[in-house]
């Protein structure tokens, strides 16, 4: 086979594996409006003004967490978890404010609206947590028209990793506040906490959602996972029954990352370039799977190179990830990343401040 790369043999097929996302996303839907007057009240007029801003549909547990905060904070429900948690309503949910109509821009930019460093498109942030270490929680989705596959989690301040919270928001803020207990573990009891806790497991039940943190449909989403990248979320794309669709990179993680070293921290340019040469014959590789519909090969490395985070690396990501998500036909994706490797910062991350 050309390419350099091999083939991963699966042990079963994923055929139309993303269609088959997409219609679980509108049988979710349906199920959602059915359940809608126990669900939440968030007019429809706001629901389609967070879809047509973030261009992403959006979960019935994101407005049903929203009224869950109206209701312990009717006047600030974005604040509701400030206090015992830390955690801060962000993101989407200030469409659901109507903040972004008090915004002194004329056009922020959604792709970038609380979007850390390390975010990958696939990644949409809607809890802000410690400024310290940049922890926050968002959606992560395999495709932009369907629904998120787990609510994940990362700390921008220390690195790219990806932990995954469940498949809804009520199971991630649970999941993080026993966290919080155990590294509290010795302390008197907060029964702020132990009330916060109780009330979330109480909503939660009654809108029959899941709270562990590997849901059935997230195992599901394991099986189909080609290789977890170095987020380690794992991507997915659809495999067919003669396993075209990804084949692996010829080298190992661990190589990839000392690649990636070697060019980072180059002495000078000519030092430089001599190491970018595995890449190069790499992106080769990819050409090469393109043309065999071996899509996954060069989306996984241009979502390494992301996660690796050096700016040496933008200007192969950009042509890298735009490509695999066009011919993923995942477009959505690839306007957020190349919106985001042209402002790509470690801080500047609310687009509606000053409001």
């Amino acid at each position: 086979m050309a390419g350099g790369g091999k083939r991963k043999q699966k042990s079963a097929p994923q055929v139309g594996q993303v269609n088959g996302q997409v219609k679980r996303a509108h049988v979710e839907e349906v199920e959602s409006k059915a359940g809608s007057e126990a669900g939440s009240s968030v007019p429809l007029r706001l629901r389609e003004e967070v879809e047509r801003l973030y261009k992403l549909r959006m979960p019935e547990d994101f407005y049903q967490f929203w009224d869950f905060c109206a209701r312990l904070s009717p006047d600030r429900p974005q604040d509701a978890l400030q206090d015992v948690l830390g955690l801060r309503l962000v993101g989407p949910f200030d469409i659901l404010s109507e903040k972004h109509k008090r915004c002194q821009s004329s056009q922020p930019n959604f792709h970038l609206h609380w979007r850390h460093f390390y975010d990958p498109p696939e990644v949409q942030t809607v809890l802000q947590g410690s400024a310290d270490t940049q922890h926050h929680m968002g959606y992560y989705r395999d495709c932009p028209d369907a629904v998120p596959v787990f609510v994940g989690e990362n700390e921008a301040r220390k690195g790219c990793t990806i932990n995954q919270l469940g498949d809804n928001l009520f199971s991630a803020v649970l999941l993080f506040l026993a966290r919080k207990k155990r590294e509290r573990s010795g302390r008197r009891d907060d029964a702020a906490v132990e009330q916060l806790e109780a009330e979330l497991k109480k909503e939660a039940e009654r809108l029959g959602l899941p709270l562990e943190q590997k849901t059935k449909a997230m195992k599901q989403r394991d099986r189909k996972v080609v290789t977890k990248t170095f987020h380690g979320a794992g991507i997915v794309v659809p495999v067919d029954k003669n396993d075209v669709g990804y084949r692996e990179l010829p080298e190992s993680d661990a190589d990839l990352k000392k690649i990636c070293r070697a060019i980072a921290e180059a002495e000078d340019d000519d030092s430089r370039m001599k190491a970018f040469a595995p890449i190069q014959e790499m992106m080769t590789f990819v050409q090469f799977a393109n043309d065999e519909c071996d899509y996954g090969m060069g989306y996984e490395l241009g979502v390494d190179l992301f996660c690796y985070g050096s700016h040496y690396f933008h200007k192969v990501i950009g042509q890298l990830l735009p490509m695999a998500y066009s011919l993923l036909k995942r477009g959505v994706f690839g306007e957020i990343l190349q919106a985001h490797l042209a402002s790509r910062s470690r801080d500047n991350l609310d687009q509606l401040s000053g409001v």
